[in-house]
């Protein structure tokens, strides 16, 4: 561990850092702009200026000269000045001359007071201009309903730039420059096309880009509520920190976990949470009796609750189901499945979907395969993914892949010249666009097809072959790679001594291509590397936030539970956070529900939002959204992470788990609920560990939801009452809704914003950091239920599907996903809801030439046995021929029981 001389003192400090990284480790304010965490080092702003002394007599002689700390390593026994007056004055100067063109209307500009460029500001200690004439203005850029412009606050710092193209692979932003002119944006106006583009908002250390969502209900950061958070919208994981204002949440912003999300949200789940004012939210208890709808009261709703759980006590058994969610809690599962009984509880998922989700709960369980956070994604050297989009399936993850395809270059190319790492414009140019061994096997393109050492496109079952291929390479078996034909067989063993050679290998896979030979593809390649010698990590994919858990709790198939009430072996039905029209063809759910009606059953629904199993309820239920409630989720690596809720708790808003235990006559407590879960369920005991329980103080406090500056807290309810109220109570969590509490750092898990003393901005969280890109100060929130065990053996896969054979006038109809539109929540939001993709069929054009269609046709897309839609023809040159592909999230065929044969035909024309 190096030791380094700071103005006298010194410090030991972690190796292969920077002087920058070092020092902000330490807590020294050095101010900086051009320097990211993530992104590393290329001294374009020289605002990071420090004194460099050649020795202790040259530091005494007050000698030494004027380096950038961000472009220094920091050696042992180097000697540096922070505090120097040159350097104080150099700094100082270096501001004043990025202010000059920049405008003073921090009043207005929507980054006032969670600015980077302020803070760095007023710790030069610039504050008065000097400068008197005319600045240099731009024209804005429309980016999209996400991202706002603002170009004339440019300080020309190349972050922006940097993040998109090099750290993010977009191609559509750049920096455009003639003289002392740049301006930062795209070629012309329209939507930014990178799905990570929302983190421009935090990246950008000024105004530039803001959050054009947050301006449609603007207020100033320090005035919001925050809580600590885990984004709905996908398995990840991600940690959020949402703000709330007058009851309704206004932003959602990256909550720092080096081992899931670090310091970057995908564009869903930072924008996704206007879902929560959508028209579709259910926002009060609604009762159906004889076709009529009725708005109930809380106490009205609760009273029908407890009518029915107490039929759901005295009837025999069996007589009612409940039918659980992958996108509800994992409280809220437990308390559906506590009070209909295990043997009751049934899956809300599509059947076959759910049968490769509790495969790769077992295999999980089994302790042979490591599943690796995402952080350790990024440490891998050596990648395959079978079948998944992972933009566009889990995009975070994605993001995290494209980094890691750096690891081999840097260590093959960069060591040798002894390039440090984090000096990312010299690596950059001595590793000239090589990457890392990534084989891509998917049925469509990728985004990350750009950085794909190969790419096969392959129906599914072909794709499951292909890896079946790679293990038989592997295992050195050529009986089995003959299943492939020679081409692939050499693909195959291309990939085979890649991993082989990896130092960190890893294999992805998952449910979205709906293809069990995948998932045993990837477990026998597994298990052949480990036989090698190898110690691969296996990612699997999951489609929703809390799929594993749900897994977990052994949940029986859906249509197990279906078939109950269709043979008169149920009469009623509770499902939570739920619609059968997106788990079952719709026929089958509709006969579900007239069979219920047929047998004077009764159905009750709770959920956040309208559909069509909710307005076909005889009870439907508001429960709360992941930011308006607490609970827990379980992650696709197998992580268990606490939410709270942001808001204050209102009567006719309840989490599902809540609604359920009230109506048992039970205190809904989310601590006890964990308690009990954590008893009947084993394995599940290390999720008490999750985050402190509600009893925690800290110097007998709470921790402050609050920041010390928040405002009108006496006339926020003047509207409603002129005195100011009590605040209210949080019995789930040890945090209050207040700004008084703790004021030091507290457990990860309880963070519920950023701040320091001088840092205001999203960089306020390295102090938090144990050094620069560290974990959290007393280890970073979440905790691991599966881990990898020693000596387990690895579950048998299974044979190698069949090759794929197209069938003349069918195809095999799959599913295609996009980031905005194939999960249901965000899909429901103004600004995520308008760049979802129209419902379509696409072809290969090969295909599509056959049967006589165009670009744009009316087609009826039909699989077998389920109705057909009409809908326009796509086509799509990397699509294999015999397949074709339609949008998930595309409602009409979300239960069709996708990849299933069907037809693709012209639809006649109209009359």
């Amino acid at each position: 561990m190096p030791k380094i001389h700071i103005d006298g003192r010194s410090y030991d400090v972690a190796p292969g850092q920077n002087l920058l990284e070092a020092c902000l480790g330490l807590g020294f304010h050095l101010p900086f702009f051009c320097w990211h965490p993530a992104m590393g080092s290329v001294g374009a702003c020289r605002q990071c200026a420090i004194k460099h002394f050649k020795d202790e007599a040259d530091a005494k002689a007050n000698g030494g000269r004027l380096v950038m700390s961000c472009m220094t390593a920091a050696e042992e026994g180097i000697r540096i000045s922070v505090d120097d007056p040159q350097v104080v004055a150099f700094r100082a100067s270096i501001i004043e001359g990025m202010m000059l063109h920049h405008p003073h209307d921090c009043p207005v500009c929507d980054e006032g007071g969670h600015c980077h460029l302020q803070d760095m500001t007023v710790m030069t200690g610039h504050n008065y201009r000097r400068y008197r004439f005319s600045k240099r203005t731009f024209r804005n850029q429309y980016l999209g309903p996400l991202i706002n412009h603002e170009m004339n606050r440019c300080i020309q710092c190349y972050r922006c730039v940097r993040y998109y193209r090099e750290y993010a692979g977009g191609a559509d932003f750049n920096a455009f420059g003639i003289s002392d002119h740049v301006f930062f944006g795209r070629e012309r106006d329209g939507v930014l096309e990178n799905e990570f583009a929302g983190n421009l908002v935090e990246v950008c250390p000024t105004g530039v880009f803001t959050d054009a969502t947050l301006k449609q209900h603007y207020t100033r950061k320090w005035d919001l509520r925050w809580t600590p958070s885990v984004c709905p919208h996908c398995a990840l994981g991600c940690n959020t920190s949402p703000g709330e204002r007058y009851g309704t949440v206004r932003a959602v912003f990256n909550r720092y976990n080096s081992a899931v999300n670090g310091y970057f949200l995908c564009d869903r789940g930072r924008f996704g949470y206007e879902y929560l004012s959508s028209p579709e939210r259910v926002t009060l208890a609604r009762q159906r009796r004889d076709g009529v709808r009725a708005d109930l009261t809380p106490e009205a709703a609760l009273a029908q609750l407890t009518q029915a759980a107490a039929g759901v006590a005295a009837d025999p058994p069996g007589r009612w189901i409940g039918i659980g969610s992958p996108r509800a809690s994992m409280e809220s599962n437990f308390a559906l499945r506590q009070l209909v009984g295990a043997e009751r509880f049934f899956a809300g998922v599509e059947a076959h979907e759910w049968e490769l989700d509790t495969r790769i709960a077992a295999i999980l369980r089994q302790g042979a395969v490591h599943s690796p956070s995402l952080g350790e994604v990024e440490r891998c050297d050596a990648a395959l993914v079978l079948g998944e989009d992972l933009t566009q399936t889990a995009a975070r993850m994605a993001l995290s892949l494209r980094q890691a395809m750096r690891q081999q270059p840097l260590r093959e190319i960069c060591d040798p010249l002894k390039i440090p790492h984090w000096l990312d414009h010299a690596a950059r140019e001595a590793i000239q666009g090589e990457h890392g061994p990534l084989f891509l096997a998917t049925t469509a393109a990728t985004k990350l097809d750009d950085i794909a050492t190969h790419t096969w496109r392959a129906a599914p079952d072909d794709v499951a072959r292909l890896g079946y291929a790679v293990a038989a390479a592997l295992n050195l078996d050529q009986d089995t790679a003959g299943t492939v034909t020679a081409e692939w067989r050499a693909a195959a063993a291309e990939v085979a001594d890649a991993l082989l050679a990896a130092e960190r290998p890893l294999i992805v896979t998952g449910v979205s291509s709906g293809n069990r030979g995948q998932i045993e593809a990837a477990l026998a390649i597994a298990a052949a590397l480990a036989v090698r010698g190898k110690h691969p990590a296996v990612s699997f994919v999951l489609p929703e936030c809390n799929t594993l858990g749900l897994a977990l709790l052994g949940a029986r198939p859906l249509p197990e539970g279906m078939d109950m009430v269709r043979f008169g072996l149920a009469h009623g039905a509770i499902v939570v956070e739920n619609d059968l029209f997106r788990r079952a063809p719709a026929e089958e759910a509709k006969a579900f529900l007239a069979q219920l009606d047929q047998h004077g059953g009764h159905l009750v629904v709770l959920d956040q939002i309208r559909h069509a199993t909710a307005d076909a309820a005889e009870l439907l239920l508001p429960a709360a959204g992941v930011t308006e409630g607490s609970g827990t989720l379980i992650s696709s690596e197998g992580r268990a992470q606490r939410f709270f809720t942001v808001a204050a708790p209102t009567p006719n808003r309840a989490e599902s788990w809540s609604w359920l235990e009230a109506a048992q006559g039970h205190t809904p407590a989310l601590d006890d609920m964990v308690a009990q879960l954590c008893a009947l369920v084993p394995e599940l005991e290390p999720l008490r560990q999750a985050a402190p329980p509600a009893t925690l103080r800290l110097a007998g406090q709470k921790v402050a939801r609050e920041t010390h500056r928040f405002s009108g807290r006496t006339s926020i309810d003047a509207a409603i009452e002129v005195s100011e109220p009590k605040p209210p109570v949080d019995p789930d969590a040890p945090l209050s809704f207040t700004m008084e509490g703790y004021a030091a750092q507290p457990p990860a898990a309880l963070i519920p914003y950023f701040w320091s003393p001088g840092w205001n901005s999203p960089q306020a969280q390295l102090p938090y950091q144990q050094r620069i890109n560290a974990p959290l100060r007393g280890g970073d929130a979440g905790v691991r239920l599966l881990e990898q065990v020693a000596g387990s053996q690895f579950p048998c896969a299974g044979e190698p599907p069949p090759r794929f054979e197209p069938k003349a006038g069918r195809w095999l109809i799959i599913r295609l996903y996009h980031l905005f539109g194939s999960e249901v929540l965000s899909g429901l939001g103004r600004a995520v809801g308008s760049l979802a993709p129209d419902a379509y069929v696409a072809l290969n054009p090969a295909d599509a030439e056959r049967a006589g269609l165009k670009e744009g046709d009316a087609v009826r897309v039909e699989p077998d046995g389920r109705r057909g839609y009409q809908v326009p023809l796509r086509l799509l040159p990397e699509l294999p021929v015999g397949v074709a592909g339609v949008p998930a999230g595309f409602a009409a065929l979300d239960g069709a029981g996708l990849p299933h044969w069907g037809t693709v035909t012209a639809e006649a024309p109209h009359a």
